[in-house]
């Protein structure tokens, strides 16, 4: 499962990954990120090796990738947040290769129409879709 937050709107996007491999990794971002690579701007990773085509990434949706230090998790704390919020939907005992698609996009569904504080309780999607910013996400697998 590849994660998906743009910093401003805390619009997420979840994309499914059957493995961890660079190749996997940059299909199911590119995918998931192309219906807004109009807005994609920046893209940071945490240290992966499965971000090691990072650059093919950064080709394929014209954005600058940027790197979190090494053990610094809290360079992308948006993500890593967004991250605990979708473990209610799918605990950690839960293996992740056995979720469905249709589940991922319920969770995703959810927390894009959750009010947030941080948004004056507006839902991630209603501030996501009114306004016109680029798309800078943080993402991890």
């Amino acid at each position: 499962m590849v994660t998906l937050v743009e910093r401003k709107s805390l619009y997420t996007v979840i994309g499914s990954l059957k493995h961890k491999k660079a190749d996997a990794v940059r299909k199911t971002v590119t995918e998931a990120l192309m219906p807004y690579k109009e807005r994609v701007r920046t893209i940071t990773y945490d240290n992966g090796r499965e971000f090691a085509d990072h650059q093919g990434m950064a080709n394929d949706l014209e954005a600058r990738i940027y790197f979190a230090h090494p053990y610094a998790s809290w360079e992308r704390g948006l993500n890593e947040n967004t991250n605990g919020l979708i473990r209610q939907y799918f605990p950690k005992q839960q293996a992740l290769n056995t979720v469905t698609n249709a589940q991922i996009k319920h969770a995703m569904d959810k927390l894009n129409h959750r009010p947030r504080k941080t948004l004056g309780f507006r839902t991630p999607h209603e501030f996501f879709s009114k306004t016109k910013t680029s798309l800078t996400v943080a993402l991890r697998s």
